[in-house]
């Protein structure tokens, strides 16, 4: 077999394995959060959403960009990895002490001392992410994601089982927290058996320099883009009541699902296939391009169908009392339609080492937010107008992405957005059928919903044999042993 042939399914089967990885794990998710959308109330939810923010700040800092630095390394040994797993190790005890303590300040800025306990109790799980960071690197190294696919599968059964009996038992939000830090533990303890690697007693200063120079531009680009992916829960958790935190938290959510899964099993894989091509530009831009078009053409009708028939799906699932939700997770889906295009570009920069420019990014991007929202809020101070605002910051964020990545790859600007904007005519399309199946055609719910994407997905491919006949030829060749 060629080394094109070994690469492409090597990458096709290291998609497949993060695809079902974090399908299965959001998919089992979901069917957990249906369940508990059924138990608990709107509030339990905001309660979460208001400290989601210092979650995710506080993953960024354990990963401190390092993992992105070792998984980029040709050969790193044991020695690479205890260095960087000390540091991670030091930082999340750090982060969670800074945490504990400031529970008080953050429950009194959100008016809700019920976030001192919680907040104290779920930032465990920063220092349970300590112990799986390096696990995860090597497997990544390895393109192994068949492995943490079954780890994540196991994690998802045993902490939703867990939180589902809590809510039964009355726990409210507590069954939530017990979510959460039973899964991060979970996955920790089985990567650390399936991998069953231990860190040597050495740092390596010299190492850590090297590794630091790297990552710390991607630790406070991460930072950076971290809030501003989460800065709505806290301009909405402070300004709205509680229960409308709930609605967009559960909205976000159900959104992550197909948008978070796929641009994050995207960047997983195609981050270490695409550095092994980081001295040969020529095939570096021939896999880029192939990877920006296909990935498009796949994800848009995808995340497409879910924001049409929200208003059938979401009230069928959850309940009639999450039908305020509706609104929310189809502008949400907006936003999250370019993600993926969005991590293809930035990878371009981390394989040429331009981390600089990601930070750079983070910067222009997180200036731009505040000035829409300080924009939209004055002239529409509702979620909605919150929503519209990111919605915009995801187009402006593409734009730049675009123009700097085509600055180190053959494919020009222009280009890549001609290619974009053909897929999202027939994406709209879509979306029009499909709403018009659903408005016009009066029948039971299950066999409309059907009825619509059948005719959906129908006419998006219809359209694509007319404008989008090369993505649609490579897509089909990328998962065909003749490709």
């Amino acid at each position: 077999m060629s080394n094109n042939n070994q690469l492409k399914s090597k990458t096709l089967l290291g998609l497949f394995w993060s695809f079902t990885e974090l399908v299965s794990k959001q998919g089992i998710q979901l069917l957990v959060q249906i369940v508990l959308a059924r138990l608990l109330l709107p509030e339990h939810f905001g309660l979460i959403g208001m400290i989601t923010i210092f979650i995710a700040i506080s993953a960024i800092f354990v990963q401190s960009g390092l993992d992105q630095a070792l998984i980029r390394e040709k050969n790193p040994g044991t020695e690479d990895y205890s260095t960087v797993f000390y540091f991670n190790l030091v930082i999340s005890i750090v982060v969670y002490i800074i945490m504990y303590l400031s529970a008080p300040i953050i429950a009194d800025f959100f008016k809700e001392p019920k976030l001192v306990e919680i907040l104290r109790v779920i930032m465990v799980v920063v220092i349970i992410n300590a112990f799986a960071v390096i696990q995860r690197v090597i497997l990544i190294r390895k393109v192994d994601f068949k492995t943490q696919t079954k780890i994540s599968i196991i994690a998802g059964i045993t902490s939703g089982t867990i939180a589902v009996i809590m809510a039964l038992m009355g726990a409210g939000v507590w069954s939530l927290v017990a979510q959460q830090v039973t899964m991060q533990s979970m996955e920790a303890i089985l990567l650390i058996v399936s991998n069953r690697w231990v860190p040597s007693f050495t740092f390596n200063f010299t190492l850590f320099k090297q590794y630091f120079n790297f990552g710390y531009k991607l630790l406070f680009s991460g930072l950076i883009s971290t809030i501003q992916k989460n800065i709505y829960f806290v301009i909405i958790g402070k300004m709205y009541p509680v229960t409308q935190l709930g609605y967009f938290t559960n909205a976000t959510k159900l959104r992550d699902v197909s948008a978070q899964s796929i641009s994050q099993a995207i960047q997983k894989v195609t981050y270490p296939v695409l550095s092994r091509f980081k001295d040969d530009n020529k095939r570096l831009s021939v896999n880029y391009i192939r990877l920006i078009r296909c990935t498009a053409f796949v994800y848009f009708p995808i995340i497409t169908i879910l924001a049409a028939v929200a208003p059938i799906v979401i009230p069928m699932l959850l309940g009639e009392l999450w039908e305020p939700s509706v609104p929310y997770f189809q502008l949400l889906c907006i936003v999250g339609l370019l993600y993926p295009i969005q991590a293809l570009n930035l990878n371009v920069l981390k394989v040429k080492g331009r981390t600089d420019i990601v930070f750079m990014l983070s910067i222009i991007k997180i200036i731009v937010l505040f000035l829409l929202l300080g924009l939209i809020i004055k002239i529409n101070d509702t979620i909605i107008g919150i929503i519209i605002a990111a919605i915009l910051m995801s187009f402006i964020a593409i734009l730049l992405h675009c123009y700097y990545a085509s600055k180190y790859i053959e494919y020009r600007m222009s280009r890549q957005l001609f290619h974009l904007s053909k897929i999202m005519v027939s994406s709209s399309i879509l979306f029009i059928i499909v709403n018009l199946t659903r408005l016009t055609i009066d029948i039971n719910s299950i066999t409309n919903l059907i009825l619509q994407v059948v005719l959906g997905l129908g006419a998006y491919l219809l359209i694509s044999l007319l404008i989008n006949k090369w993505e649609l030829k490579n897509t089909i060749n990328l998962f065909s042993k003749q490709g």
